[in-house]
């Protein structure tokens, strides 16, 4: 039974040294922000924003999508792989068109340790008072 003990504790040490050796050797995907929040904005207002990370894993990072959580929010990403040390941006631009409160999700997937990462915008689109032209 001792021995059962033993053997089960070393199996299990050396899944878990496995594991985090095979983190250390991966991309590691690092925000500065995970949350834009844009605050309220006037109808029609400029929607892009910039999310920025670094690489502070070992290997290359490359992402193969972002998806916005509708059709408001586009997303772009960089077309190369992120060295490590190095810093990009994901951009999104969300469409102020569209008045009210908005809470959106940007979904990241790469080959970094975190394979699937979500970003999130929020902020409200406030409608344009309409100007009136004083004729004298």
């Amino acid at each position: 039974m001792k021995n059962l003990i033993v053997a089960t504790a070393l199996c299990m040490t050396s899944f878990l040294f496995a594991q985090k050796s095979a983190n250390t050797n991966k991309g590691i995907l690092t925000f500065e922000t995970e949350t834009i929040n844009y605050g309220t904005i006037h109808q029609n207002e400029n929607g892009n924003r910039t999310f920025t990370f670094k690489n502070t894993g070992t290997s290359p990072i490359v992402i193969s999508r972002v998806k916005g959580s509708c059709g408001c929010t586009v997303a772009t990403k960089p077309n190369h792989p992120i060295m490590p040390n190095e810093t990009a941006q994901i951009g999104v631009k969300y469409d102020t068109k569209r008045v009210g409160a908005f809470s959106k999700t940007i979904t990241i997937t790469s080959n970094a340790v975190q394979k699937n990462r979500l970003l999130r915008i929020k902020g409200t689109v406030k409608k344009r008072e309409a100007t009136v032209a004083v004729v004298q």
